[in-house]
């Protein structure tokens, strides 16, 4: 006999015996067909417990027709047929020889796939034998969704963490690297945790996707202009280029350094000083962003005859973590600043690349 003959004949049968429950156990039956729970039972005189009725909520569940399920052995609802682990848990469940429930992976009809928690009953005749099993399923897809939410906010809260603790390990670094007294080294830590506090700001209220460079330099520079009245001596032209968290952290630490350096030395440490900051895309290979941090109408500087805290904090920064690089021009009209950055390197995860 065909596989198919055979199965349709099986179909009568099961067909047969869901007549029978109805009138058997009418009530019951017409309860579990209403119930929003995915409900089966399965013949228990068949080792394969083939499903001999299957209520409206599981169908809905699973995408099949009644007349696909009925006379089906329970197991051909395992999303994977060599999955030997859950068939096992499936076949300990039904002889009642374990505790808990197990959570099986099945499958719907178009193939897709979702995971559910079974609670097996047996059902007895008068006699104490059983008879059949009464099988209903909750559907945990959500609830397993939530957990690789979950695991994946997890995993990008540690990766953001540990870079952030990178930064702060290299500032306090980089602040007891010259020898100073405690006070100054303090403000110094305290300036840099500062600023790396506002880049965080800024990417929570981005939901920590990415930042736009525009926000970013405006964000670095508030403490300098708006909140001191210099907003005027800033000068800002440039496309809202979007960075990922990383990048927009390392900017961060960057751009206040320079400001800093601005107010000791540079273009903010007289009333005429001005600061214009602008950038580009180079089309090259690889592809680059120039930022110009260029100073105008400051007091006259020298070179400095070593590198200071903020300098080399700059460049380890920009180097270590965009991998870029960072040339100090030195001109008579005030400090120039230039930072390329390659593109790709900043571009580190699918969700925040630049825009």
């Amino acid at each position: 006999m065909s596989e198919t003959a055979s199965k349709s004949e099986e179909q009568k049968i099961a067909e047969g015996e869901v007549e029978g429950f109805r009138q058997a156990l009418g009530p019951f039956v017409v309860a579990a067909e209403t119930t929003r729970m995915p409900m089966l039972f399965t013949d228990a005189n068949d080792p394969d417990n083939p499903i001999i009725f299957a209520n409206a909520s599981f169908l809905a569940l699973t995408g099949y027709d009644r007349e696909e399920v009925l006379g089906q052995r329970f197991k051909f609802l395992v999303a994977h047929e060599d999955d030997a682990h859950a068939l096992r848990q499936v076949a300990a469940v039904f002889k009642g020889s374990t505790e808990g429930d197990p959570e099986i992976n099945f499958r719907r009809k178009d193939g897709g796939e979702f995971f559910a928690a079974i609670f097996i009953s047996p059902v007895r005749d008068e006699s104490g034998c059983v008879v059949q099993h009464f099988v209903s399923l909750v559907d945990l897809s959500k609830h397993k969704q939530a957990q690789a939410q979950a695991k994946m906010l997890i995993d990008e809260l540690n990766h953001r963490v540990k870079n952030t603790l990178s930064t702060v390990q290299s500032i306090v670094w980089q602040a007891f690297r010259t020898p100073t007294d405690t006070a100054v080294t303090r403000e110094a830590i305290e300036g840099r945790l500062f600023a790396l506090s506002r880049s965080h700001d800024l990417l929570a209220r981005e939901n920590w996707e990415s930042a736009g460079l525009v926000d970013i330099v405006k964000e670095a520079l508030d403490p300098f202009g708006v909140a001191n009245g210099r907003a005027e001596r800033f000068v800002i032209a440039g496309k809202n280029i979007r960075f990922p968290p990383k990048a927009t952290l390392a900017l961060g630490i960057a751009l206040h350094e320079l400001a800093t350096n601005a107010v000791k030395h540079g273009a903010l440490s007289n009333p005429a000083g001005r600061i214009m900051i602008n950038w580009r895309i180079f089309d090259a290979h690889p592809v680059r962003l120039e930022i110009l941090w260029v100073e105008r109408d400051g007091p006259q500087i020298a070179p400095p005859k070593r590198s200071g805290f903020g300098s080399r904090l700059i460049k380890q920064t920009i180097l270590a973590d965009l991998q870029g690089s960072v040339d100090y021009e030195f001109v008579s009209e005030g400090l120039r600043c230039t930072i390329e950055v390659p593109l790709g390197a900043v571009a580190d995860t699918p969700n925040s690349k630049m825009k």
